[in-house]
């Protein structure tokens, strides 16, 4: 997985470090989990299979829960 780096301001830094603090998340968790509400806010998929359904106007399936 590719390293990417990001900068934020002290006080937004504080705030995002405070919260994984609070949680127990390490910063990636809490990173990943904002691109991916980002990302569906845009309506945009992580993964290219789903993207490619998208784009051909199919939805993606979805797995089915079993129930016992």
């Amino acid at each position: 997985m590719p390293g990417k780096r990001v900068q934020f301001d002290d006080a937004t830094w504080a705030q995002i470090d405070l919260l994984a603090r609070e949680n127990g998340q390490p910063f990636q968790d809490l990173a990943e989990e904002a691109f991916a509400d980002l990302l569906a806010k845009y309506d945009r998929s992580v993964d290219l299979k789903t993207q490619l359904l998208k784009s051909a106007g199919e939805e993606p399936k979805r797995k089915r829960k079993i129930r016992g």
